[in-house]
């Protein structure tokens, strides 16, 4: 296979063809190394990267292969690792001066065990301050005068431009579905406590969630398979038999999936192109969904968010921002959270469950639920990473969410939708999503603008 074929295959596929001794881990490294190479001086993705210590990587598993050892599920399938996320072998900088030269000793539980499953460690891709607003270098695959999105800016970005098949990130708001959405990629934020953060730069225990980006729904099953699981490292995830994600997404639904439509009090926001998007959606997807309103009284669900990430973050930070001044967005939201009573902050806390509660109801009913990923397509400038607001609610509930490409909005950029499903079933989310994309291509009435791909 040509080396610039290499770089279209998806982590699934090119496991599969190193597998079989189609191609090697070198090759295909070396491949998406020179992809980097060519694009990554205009879209800045990565924050360190060295080519010869990934294929250093690269060469020691082909040597094992070649010596008949076993080998694992990512076997010489590069990912890249959000900057937040340490690494034994490349410095964790957290997307701040004030963390300038930082080197873990060891690395975080998901890197262990992508390691582990045989995947190479290609480099860190960029973050903004702290995984927070202030955003970083990196610019939109699509169209470099717009943002990727944030806090997982150069993990998108990566992904979306064939970098590599796989990489990391994190969400405590948005920072996973969000970019993810800009770029034109699929993501995961999986159940809270499915995927340990341990080795993680904490922000908030109570949002915190380890996400991923990739090309198509069965590699994201396959990176789950990976890196979910119990840590003792992370008190938030608990021991379990983690289920057969790639199994599980491959499987037909035992009937056809039905979608609750949830507008969410912030449906204002909302660009023109989203609401035209959805309503061509509902039109053509029928019966199948149906919509479902929150009542308004759940729009201090956001300012419930922003209370619990201020007060943990202003806590986790303070030995960071002690070194030197942050950004002032930074400044601002670590002052606010300083200034939090405890009273309020503990009952913002104990409102989550009651969220989470009445949102569990609608599982009763409905496979998942449908809503957009972002206001709109990528907006115009490098100044700020765009507006989180619909990932919010599912990040307070930990519940699990998909960002899918379906559509395109203004001069075709990538306009995806939202599925979130019911807590702790990443699988069967994985599973729906697969079926709705599939549903979609059979009946030929995806909306003019979509862009599935499964």
């Amino acid at each position: 296979m040509a080396e610039h074929a290499l770089i279209h295959l998806t982590a699934s596929e090119a496991a599969a063809e190193i597998a079989r001794g189609a191609i090697s881990a070198e090759d295909y490294t070396r491949a998406c190394l020179e992809r980097i190479e060519a694009l990554d001086g205009e879209i800045k993705a990565f924050t360190h990267l060295d080519r010869d210590h990934a294929l250093s990587q690269a060469r020691a598993l082909d040597e094992r292969r070649a010596q008949g050892q076993p080998i694992g599920p990512l076997h010489g399938v590069p990912v890249a690792i959000k900057d937040i996320i340490d690494t034994a072998d490349y410095p964790t900088e957290l997307g701040s001066p004030l963390a300038a030269g930082r080197r873990p000793w060891k690395d975080a539980t998901a890197v262990a065990k992508l390691r582990a499953a045989g995947a190479v460690i290609v480099g860190k891709s960029v973050t903004t301050e702290f995984a927070y607003y202030h955003p970083g270098p990196t610019r939109n695959p699509h169209d470099h005068t717009r943002t990727p999105g944030g806090s997982s800016s150069g993990s998108a970005a990566a992904v979306a431009a064939h970098m590599v098949p796989l990489a990391l990130g994190s969400q405590t708001n948005g920072s996973v579905i969000r970019p993810a959405a800009f770029c034109g990629v699929f993501a995961i934020k999986p159940s809270f406590g499915l995927v340990s953060r341990g080795g993680v730069l904490p922000l908030s225990r109570h949002l915190d969630h380890l996400g991923a980006f990739a090309r198509s729904l069965p590699d994201l099953a396959l990176v789950l398979d990976v890196i979910a699981g119990y840590d003792p490292a992370d008190a938030d995830t608990r021991p379990f038999a983690a289920p057969d994600f790639r199994a599980m997404q491959r499987e037909k639904p035992p009937v056809p999936p039905r979608f609750a439509f949830v507008r969410t009090p912030v449906w204002d926001k909302a660009d023109g192109d989203t609401k035209a998007a959805f309503e061509e959606f509902i039109a053509a997807v029928g019966s199948a969904v149906e919509a479902v309103d929150l009542p308004q009284s759940w729009s201090e669900a956001w300012e419930i968010h922003r209370t619990i990430m201020a007060t943990e973050m202003a806590h986790n930070l303070a030995p960071f921002v002690a070194r030197g001044e942050p950004s002032e967005m930074l400044r601002k939201l670590l002052s606010h959270g300083r200034s939090v009573a405890a009273v309020d902050y503990l009952g913002a806390l104990a409102k989550v469950p009651r969220y989470a509660a009445s949102l569990a109801e609608i599982f009763d009913t409905y496979d998942a639920i449908i809503t957009p990923a972002a206001v709109g397509v990528a907006p115009k400038g490098l100044g700020s990473t765009g507006d989180p607001v619909f990932c919010t609610l599912w990040t307070l509930t930990g519940l699990p969410a998909l960002s899918m490409p379906l559509f395109a909005g203004e001069g075709g950029l990538p306009l995806a939708a939202q599925l979130i499903g019911p807590f702790g079933r990443d699988g069967r989310l994985l599973r729906t999503a697969t079926a709705l994309i599939e549903a979609l291509a059979a009946t030929q009435k995806s909306p003019r603008r979509s862009r599935a791909r499964g």
